[in-house]
């Protein structure tokens, strides 16, 4: 959540993300920031850190935009309906669930508490669609593998 709170306050954004907002506000700090504008060794290395992170911010942000969301919730559904959790990670809020078609999804938010709840559950595809799956913030981290 904080990760999120960042870049939102980078991007001069309140509420829901909106993408063409965000790729205007995007335009506008790279243009700002652009390590070429400036003369100093100094500068130029500040810009660079500062450009990497509105670049990394803007793609965190559109990752998990409603708009982003919706054009891929069938896919969504689909993994989190059809298929078990194979692994998962829980560090500092964020709980990262890989599912057995390969997918990867990071949930914001996730305590200590309910991560326990989770791995502990009689069914933990069960108890994600019910208390975590639909409930927090989820982008995709890894697209699935595909093999040959």
């Amino acid at each position: 959540m904080k990760r999120i709170k960042e870049y939102k306050k980078l991007f001069k954004v309140e509420g829901p993300i909106d993408l063409k907002e965000l790729k205007k506000a995007y335009r506008g700090l790279v243009k700002e920031w652009h390590p070429d504008k400036f003369l100093e060794e100094e500068q130029k290395a500040e810009a660079e850190i500062k450009s990497t992170q509105i670049i990394d911010g803007y793609h965190f942000l559109v990752s998990i935009a409603p708009e982003t969301k919706e054009a891929h919730l069938d896919a969504y559904k689909t993994t989190i309906t059809e298929f078990q959790v194979a692994d998962w990670h829980h560090k500092s809020m964020l709980l990262e669930v890989t599912f057995t078609d390969g997918n990867s999804y990071e949930y914001f938010g996730v305590s200590k508490i309910l991560f326990g709840k989770f791995v502990n559950s009689k069914s933990m595809n069960n108890f994600g669609k019910r208390n975590i799956f639909n409930s927090f913030i989820y982008r995709k981290s890894m697209k699935a593998s595909v093999t040959a």
